[in-house]
């Protein structure tokens, strides 16, 4: 096991306290959590938050370089059907769809080059997710408490809402080659009782203090063992694992259960899934969880690819949560000290997409070659957006950030350097940006 010696050794303990216990970050952070709102299947740039007057204009034709190679056919330009207005003080342009989020716009960095390698869902869902385009590789959330612990021993330092799995699954939240207790908590945000949210979660057979007792012998036999033995990563992350969701029974009761907020509060977040994800993400980060991410739904919801216009169903279920959030997160001062993104996989072209099986042709194709990534609190400038991409929306032009790059100026905010963050594993030393990415100081105050 090797981090650079900024960061201490995690303790090998056996005990939660060692291993998930808050730690002291390379440098002063401007942040402590951090919550991924991904709308995973690959929200349109160009019909959110990208606008483009060239695509209306030149709407039915052909692009100037000809048909846009991507992974399937398309055909001519195909303008946004939704209208950008202009928002705050700032005039940031986002589309009639996010206009909740829109009010919002002055504390908004909106990305408008990012890039991924790969059109396909399962390597550019890795990438965004885990530095890396194939499976087997910590998430952003396990490297986060790897390196700064979590702030609640209480609870799972890194949660995950997804009503069931997207695409790949938990691959997208693994701890990889990290101890296991960095490994992602999934739970399913399709329910709103706590005791069905989290399987389990007491045992009706054996009190508490009985439940201590147990937990106490099981840990002098594993101690010993260790002894024994000699470290154990494996044995060491259960017995945390076994730790949390002991203490877990108390304090998981009052942070999901949500009947504990008021009629107004919820009817501000709506109803469904998405909306619930975001309602516990916030009570997650108050009571200190260091990364919350929420998964849009099950596979890939915005893979629009027959017809535009289900954007609109789509972002009237996301964008109150969202605005909802945001709001909650300012208003008790949160805002600063949390990180929200809010991004798919991969954007969609601004072409449409030619097909000899979809009754509609109005959809978009992937796009791995530009799309946008909102940022929001923790430090991030807001009330600008950050590089371009061509005219049409195809291609980032301007200032490309590709996810390393984004990845290593979270990691900046959080107090932690993303080139002395790393993890010793099959003969190197691996990181989440791993042989690349680089701060951008221009989207940091």
């Amino acid at each position: 096991m090797s981090m650079n010696a900024l960061l201490a050794e995690p303790a090998t303990t056996g005990s939660n306290e060692g291993l998930l216990a808050p730690r002291a970050p390379h440098f002063p952070a401007k942040a402590k959590h951090v919550i991924f709102l991904f709308l995973n299947g690959g929200p349109s740039q160009v019909d959110t938050f990208d606008p483009k007057p060239m695509l209306t204009k030149y709407h039915g034709t052909l692009a100037p370089s000809g048909n846009l190679k991507t992974e399937r056919k398309t055909g001519t330009l195909l303008k946004s059907p939704f209208t950008f207005h202009r928002h705050g003080q700032s005039g940031l342009e986002i589309s009639e769809i996010f206009s909740k989020l829109g009010e919002h716009a002055d504390d908004l960095c909106v990305i408008r080059s990012m890039h991924v390698e790969r059109p396909n869902h399962e390597p550019s869902l890795l990438r965004l997710n885990t530095g890396h385009q194939i499976a087997g590789h910590p998430s952003m959330g396990a490297w986060l408490t790897y390196g700064l612990g979590t702030l609640n021993q209480n609870l799972p330092g890194y949660v995950v809402l997804c009503p069931g799995l997207p695409v790949i699954g938990p691959q997208l939240w693994s701890n990889g080659y990290l101890p296991g207790i960095h490994q992602g908590t999934h739970l399913p945000n399709n329910e709103s009782v706590p005791e069905k949210l989290i399987q389990h979660l007491r045992n009706k057979q054996v009190n508490a203090d009985d439940q201590r007792r147990q937990l106490n012998l099981i840990h002098s036999l594993n101690k010993s063992h260790l002894a024994r033995e000699g470290a154990d990563p494996q044995l060491e992350a259960r017995i945390a694992t076994m730790e949390v969701a002991y203490r877990m029974q108390t304090e998981a009761t009052d942070a999901f259960d949500l009947t504990k907020e008021t009629d107004a509060t919820r009817a501000r977040y709506g109803k469904g899934d998405f909306a619930r994800g975001c309602l516990l993400a916030r009570r997650l980060v108050e009571r200190g969880v260091r990364m919350v991410q929420v998964y849009y739904g099950n596979q890939q919801p915005w893979d629009s690819h027959d017809d535009i216009l289900a954007h609109a169903k789509l972002a009237a279920d996301s964008d109150p949560p969202i605005g909802a959030l945001l709001h909650d997160l300012k208003a008790s001062g949160l805002l600063k000290e949390t990180i929200v993104i809010i991004s798919g996989e991969f954007g969609r072209t601004p072409s449409v997409e030619v097909s000899a099986v979809a009754r509609i042709h109005n959809g978009r194709d992937h796009n791995n070659h530009g799309f946008s990534t909102v940022v929001a609190g923790g430090g991030f400038k807001g009330g600008f957006a950050y590089g371009s991409t061509d005219d049409f929306g195809f291609k980032a032009v301007d200032k490309p950030v590709h996810p390393h790059d984004l990845q290593a100026t979270i990691l900046h905010q959080m107090g932690l350097d993303h080139l002395k963050l790393t993890y010793r594993h099959s003969g190197r030393d691996f990181r989440l940006t791993d042989v690349g990415g680089n701060v951008i100081n221009d989207l940091v105050g």
